[in-house]
């Protein structure tokens, strides 16, 4: 479950890893071999057992803070898990975290934690894939950003290139149904982004994050999917393809562990790692209540910058966004104004990893820096109001209702959007304005409502 409280101080430590990858000078692999085979090695039990004790100090829930302390005092998982009831005590424990670290970890202990029954042996196996690392607090690979937020997680579980983390990064977020035009603008945005260097995180939602991390994709940059899922699971399922390709080429990240499945407090808990990873946050089109907006709230109580695109004032998804504008966010209407404004903050990140490598920084940090010179519906309040679309009984009037936005469009642009010829559009389209749903304008059309 995830933690609650404010950040605090580190010491280092090594946990679970399976590969070389993030920003260290040495990475020994922790587990070759499985618990079903053949005896392992001593550094692979204790890695196993630092794993559990770590998955059952996270199934403590409650505020992470005294959790954090105890962990720091005594090194290690296994060893703070080892230092007994009276340790968890004076390192500020409650008595309902106590009596959960008591407990026997079998089956109902995980789901007592949210988790899936077989969350201690699944994890494991799941470690000892190639390219997954558990990253706990006390870990000097811990994301540097991540550590300075408030409420930042105990624990990450990660896929892919865990170096990602540490590279500076922008979320792009915004509706689960976006318009075609905001849908545009998300391309456009994280596919810029990422051309300067910048990673394109984002939550793997329907809609706005998407096509943020599918553009970032093919551009040939680097993408960060923050899950409120466990690691291995994607949400909404029709993501699962999406999911491997980011895992392969980027990276996966979430505070659960393997298995487990979307809840509705999961959203707005991935949210504050969203925006916690990140040097900003750009809002491309959000209704006034939105799991977006909670993203760039979160990320100003963290420190950073956020950023709205502008839309139409019919639009119902550019409210939240004008709203953003009126209480201080950056109008942006290009992605190099974003690049710009975040080039010094990159750089104090560079400096940061810098100092923590003993090391040049790398290309991503420097392109930046030179820059500023199909599952359910959605289960939280992550979600979009309903579109106020009407039905229509043809599929091909429905289909041009979708394509149109609440900017003007012109016909090129409606013809690849649904498929259906110039003369086709033209009659459809007239008949819409004489109905006085669509408004033409120097031969582009829009909604008027």
């Amino acid at each position: 479950m995830p933690d609650t409280d404010a950040s605090a101080p580190h010491t280092g430590s090594r946990l679970a890893d399976s590969r070389s990858a993030g920003p260290r000078s040495a990475d020994p692999r922790v587990s070759e071999g499985r618990r079903d085979g053949p005896p392992a090695a001593a550094g692979t039990i204790a890695a196993e057992s630092d794993a559990l004790a770590l998955l059952r100090l996270l199934a403590a829930g409650g505020a992470s803070a005294a959790r954090r302390a105890l962990l720091e005092a005594c090194g290690s998982a296994a060893a703070a898990l080892a230092a007994g009831a009276s340790a968890w005590a004076q390192a500020g424990l409650t008595p309902q975290q106590i009596a959960r670290l008591r407990a026997t970890a079998d089956e109902a202990f995980w789901r007592e934690a949210g988790w899936a029954g077989d969350a201690g042996p699944r994890t494991l196996d799941w470690l000892a894939q190639p390219g997954h690392r558990l990253i706990a607090w006390t870990d000097p690979d811990y994301p540097a950003l991540l550590r300075r937020a408030p409420s930042p997680p105990l624990a990450l579980f990660v896929a892919g290139e865990s170096g990602l983390l540490w590279h500076p990064a922008v979320a792009v977020v915004g509706s689960r149904s976006p318009t075609p035009t905001g849908l545009g603008n998300a391309t456009d945005f994280a596919r810029a982004l990422a051309r300067t260097g910048l990673a394109v995180t984002s939550g793997l939602a329907a809609g706005i994050d998407a096509a943020a991390h599918r553009a970032a994709l093919e551009a040939g940059g680097p993408t960060v999917a923050v899950l409120g899922t466990g690691p291995d699971l994607a949400y909404p399922r029709r993501h699962a393809d999406l999911l491997a390709r980011i895992a392969a080429e980027g990276v996966v990240v979430s505070e659960y562990p393997p298995g487990t499945d979307a809840r509705p407090g999961h959203f707005p808990a991935r949210n504050r790692i969203v925006a916690g990873l990140s040097l900003g946050v750009l809002v491309v089109e959000a209704a006034e209540r939105s799991g977006a907006l909670i993203t760039a709230r979160l990320a100003a109580e963290c420190g950073r910058e956020v950023f709205a695109v502008p839309g139409s004032i019919h639009n119902p998804l550019a409210r939240g966004c004008h709203r953003l504008i009126r209480e201080g966010a950056g109008l942006v209407e290009r992605a190099s104004e974003v690049a710009a404004a975040l080039a010094p903050v990159a750089a104090e990140l560079a400096e940061g990893l810098r100092r923590r490598l003993g090391a040049p920084i790398d290309g991503g940090h420097a392109a930046v820096i030179q820059a500023g010179q199909d599952g359910p519906g959605p289960v939280s309040g992550d979600a979009d109001p309903p579109r106020t679309s009407p039905d229509f009984a043809d599929p091909d009037y429905q289909s041009l209702w979708n394509a149109l936005g609440f900017d003007p469009t012109g016909m090129d642009e409606l013809v690849h959007r649904t498929g259906l010829t110039t003369a086709e559009l033209s009659s459809m389209l007239l008949v819409m304005e004489l109905e006085g749903r669509v408004s033409a304008q120097h031969g582009r059309y829009f909604r008027n409502r």
